[in-house]
This record gives structure tokens, C-alpha cells and sequence, in this order.
């Protein structure tokens, strides 16, 4: 039996749950809750749309997609991110009311449209916690994401807006995620950077650091205000 491009996209794409699955256990990967669990809902729905509208050459994606999103949804609600920030309520509350549109149309076509609108918005709260943290997303499972998408866009055999819309916004989805992970923020310091500076910053600059925001503050500003410095470092040395 030979398989068709959709059919190895969803391999693929089911593929890369096990490393992301793997990396949440082990607490380098840290899944945003509200995006999993709206991923989740919205993954059963977007799989059983596609086939039900006949758009089974690339319905395969989704499927694989949907068992995966499921078991990090669950994850995430222990080994995810803690808290839930006002964005992730504010994109619960959206998803929800969406789905009530959704629930009100019986057209197949229609409640495709308002799914891929509803996951993209589940998708921000990830985009913005890799924005700022890009080491707590996993780059293979990512990367896997990537090439899934890639070869299910090549599996579409007619391409209109039903049938191209949910496969061009996980690639879009995708491709955003590996820039944000591949090519971070030159100007965000990282944590291993905080780790090594916090002392310093505790103890010279008192109040500055709540008034300037580590998180958006370039390496040399910090040292600026600490004194952080080679010299500094050697002279730490000397007194241990």
C-alpha cells in the first residue's frame, strides 16, 4: 500500500507529539494550558469537519493532530505553565463564545471557518509565552510540526477556501513558531544570563529592578546597571 503525501503529513505531524510529549515530562517543555485545552476541543471538531466535507486527501493532518493535541492537554494541566494569565482567560472567553456560534450552524463549511478562527486564537497565548521564553518550547517536535504542514499543503488537490484555509493557517502557525524558536530575541536575556546577574542586581541596584523590568533589558543594560563585569567576576573569585 502506498501511502498518499496527506496520509505522511499526519504520520509526521502525530510523530511530533512524542518528543513535545517527552519534553513536557521532563519539564523542558512547557505547554500553555489555555492553548492546549482550546487546541484540544477545537482538534476534535476540525478533524471530523474535514472529513465530513469530503476534504479527506488532507483530512489526515488534523486527525493526527487531534489525538496529540488530547495527551498535551491533559499534560499541560500539570507540567505546563502555571497560573492563568489575563490573556488566557480573555482567549478561553473567545473560544467559548465561538464555539456557541458554532454549536448554532449545521452547515459543515461554516463551522470550518469559525474552528480554524477560534484555534488561532488559542494559539496566541503560545505565541506570545515563545516570544518571550523560546526556550520553553520544543524545537524537534516544532520543526516536525513544520514538515508536516509543509508536505500537507502539497496533498491539496483543489485548492479553494474551504478546503486551504485550516492547512495554510497551521503552516502559518507553524513557521511563526520555528522563527520565534530558532532566531529568539537578541535583545531578551536569557535565563541562564538572570541566573548568573541576580545576585548583583539584588544587592546594587535596590528598587531598579522592578522599575526597569529584567525581562526587557539588554545584556549590557544590565551589567550598565549593576556593574557586572569581568573584573567584577575575578574579584568574586578571589574571596571564595
Amino acid at each position: 500500500m502506498i501511502l498518499s503525501i496527506g496520509q505522511i503529513a499526519g504520520i509526521i505531524g502525530f510523530l511530533a507529539f512524542f518528543p513535545y510529549i517527552l519534553g513536557t515530562l521532563k519539564g523542558t517543555t512547557k505547554p500553555n494550558k489555555a492553548t492546549w485545552i482550546i487546541w484540544a476541543v477545537l482538534g476534535i471538531i476540525i478533524a471530523a469537519s474535514y472529513w465530513s466535507a469530503g476534504a479527506r486527501d488532507t483530512a489526515w493532518t488534523p486527525i493526527g493532530y487531534a489525538f496529540g493535541i488530547v495527551v498535551v492537554a491533559f499534560l499541560s494541566l500539570k507540567y505546563g505553565e502555571d497560573g492563568w494569565t489575563a490573556l488566557d482567560k480573555w482567549c478561553l472567553a473567545g473560544a467559548g463564545a465561538g464555539l456557541v456560534l458554532w454549536a448554532l450552524t449545521s452547515e459543515a463549511t461554516l463551522a470550518l471557518y469559525l474552528t480554524t478562527i477560534i484555534d488561532a486564537i488559542g494559539g496566541i497565548p503560545t505565541i506570545r509565552k515563545t516570544y518571550q521564553r523560546p526556550e520553553s518550547e520544543n524545537r524537534t517536535a516544532w520543526l516536525m510540526f513544520l514538515a508536516a504542514n509543509s508536505l500537507n499543503l502539497l496533498a491539496i488537490s483543489e485548492w479553494n477556501l474551504m478546503v486551504a484555509s485550516y492547512p495554510v493557517y497551521v503552516f502559518v502557525l507553524s513557521l511563526i513558531m520555528n522563527s520565534l524558536i530558532l532566531w529568539p530575541r537578541k535583545t531578551t536575556v536569557g535565563n541562564e544570563v538572570r541566573e548568573e546577574v541576580i545576585e548583583d542586581m539584588v544587592q546594587t541596584s535596590g528598587g531598579h529592578v522592578k522599575k526597569h523590568g529584567m525581562r526587557k533589558m539588554s545584556l549590557s543594560d544590565l551589567k550598565e546597571l549593576t556593574g557586572y563585569t569581568k573584573d567584577k567576576r575575578s574579584d568574586k573569585g578571589k574571596h571564595k
